[in-house]
């Protein structure tokens, strides 16, 4: 079974997926531009990723749907196992949005230009002071039901643990007083680790939180991030809970 699917991978699925990618970041660039932005900006990236997830194998199970309203803005924070987190949220989240992501990803071959165009978010994560010049950008975006997806670990983990959180996604959950959701993404460390080469196929259970809502006097900043690692580390399997320790080393 193990040299089928090496076969299967790497004659059909990778080139299926290459060819699906240059599709979608093109399909997107052109709707964006000339066309809907929030429309064309997310339904052709939520269909690659349903069709990324399908053809590698990969199984989403979706819990808690019913915690969130399509017509709220929230602020969606989501521990980051591995490569297929975003295929995860993009095709089972279920609620329009854009991400708040790395400046770096913006130099990606026609997949920057793509999310340039559809109006994410892109951030020098290394500083707060970069994280705070979003913040005109941002509110603009938590519009009409529109959201904002962030990684607070700022890059995958290295052995399926989560990495410390930074404050950029609760500093601005904190400025513009919206409501924060924890987000739980299972099992796709094992499916495809930041070091693999080749997806490995199974289940992603993606578990979506409670909302958490401001109190008379907002948020506190330290108290909001340690309440959402605490929900997204619930849904976490044993093995995966506590923090990471192979990150200070890289």
């Amino acid at each position: 079974m193990k040299i089928l699917y090496f076969l299967y991978h790497w004659l059909i699925a990778v080139p299926l997926f290459i060819v699906a990618t240059a599709l979608t970041a093109i399909i997107t660039s052109i709707g964006a531009i000339l066309f809907s932005v929030d429309f064309w900006g997310y339904w052709p990236p939520h269909y690659w990723s349903k069709f990324s997830c399908w053809v590698f194998l990969i199984h989403v199970k979706v819990v808690g749907k019913e915690n969130i309203d399509k017509k709220t803005s929230y602020i969606f924070v989501a521990n980051h196992q591995g490569a297929f987190d975003i295929f995860t949220i993009y095709g089972f989240l279920g609620h329009n949005f854009k991400w708040l992501m790395k400046k770096s990803l913006e130099k990606i071959f026609l997949v920057g230009a793509a999310c340039k165009n559809a109006k994410h978010i892109f951030v020098d994560d290394s500083n707060l002071r970069a994280i705070k010049d979003t913040i005109g950008e941002a509110e603009k975006t938590l519009q009409g039901g529109m959201s904002l997806v962030i990684f607070p670990e700022g890059s995958r983990s290295w052995d399926g643990k989560m990495i410390p959180f930074k404050r950029g996604a609760f500093m601005l959950a904190a400025e513009f007083n919206r409501p924060v959701v924890p987000v739980t993404i299972e099992g796709s460390f094992s499916k495809m680790p930041r070091f693999a080469k080749q997806v490995s196929p199974g289940l992603i259970t993606l578990t979506i939180h409670k909302p958490i809502y401001p109190g008379p006097k907002g948020f506190n900043t330290k108290q909001l991030m340690v309440q959402c690692r605490e929900d997204i580390e619930s849904a976490l399997k044993e093995e995966n809970k506590g923090e990471s320790l192979g990150y200070r080393d890289k």
